[in-house]
This record gives structure tokens, C-alpha cells and sequence, in this order.
């Protein structure tokens, strides 16, 4: 099995958070369609299976969870 790429060389990484629903989207380079890959917690993969590569992420209720973790300490 190939190894799947997550940044092999710098890249420009940009970012949107839709308040309202409490969710950060991350892209690595420009946002492109990929295949979201639910790997827990609230956190989704975005990978690109003709380029065997990660091209983003996405945080369900960042909000809530730093509220949480700030309470907690």
C-alpha cells in the first residue's frame, strides 16, 4: 500500500470558519473537491484519491471544544 501524502513540500494553507455552525474548514492550497473521510471526534479528512493525498481538514464544533478544554483547565 502507497503511503498517503500530507504536505511533502510547503504549502500555502488557507482557512474559513463558519461561525454559525461552528466549523473550521482548512485547505491545503486552494479548496478543490475530495473525499471527506470521518476519522473521529468531529474531525473529516479531505483527501484527493487521484492524488493519493490530503488536501484538507475540517473541525466540527472547534468553538464548543476550546470552550470545554479552557473550563476543564
Amino acid at each position: 500500500m502507497e503511503a498517503v501524502r500530507i504536505l511533502d513540500k510547503p504549502a500555502n494553507i488557507t482557512w474559513d470558519y463558519d461561525d454559525e455552525a461552528d466549523v473550521l474548514y482548512l485547505s491545503i492550497g486552494a479548496p478543490r473537491p475530495a473525499l471527506g473521510l470521518d476519522i473521529g471526534d468531529g474531525v473529516v479528512v479531505r483527501y484527493d484519491e487521484a492524488k493519493n493525498e490530503v488536501v484538507g481538514l475540517t473541525v466540527i464544533g472547534l468553538r464548543a471544544r476550546l470552550a470545554e478544554e479552557l473550563k476543564a483547565s
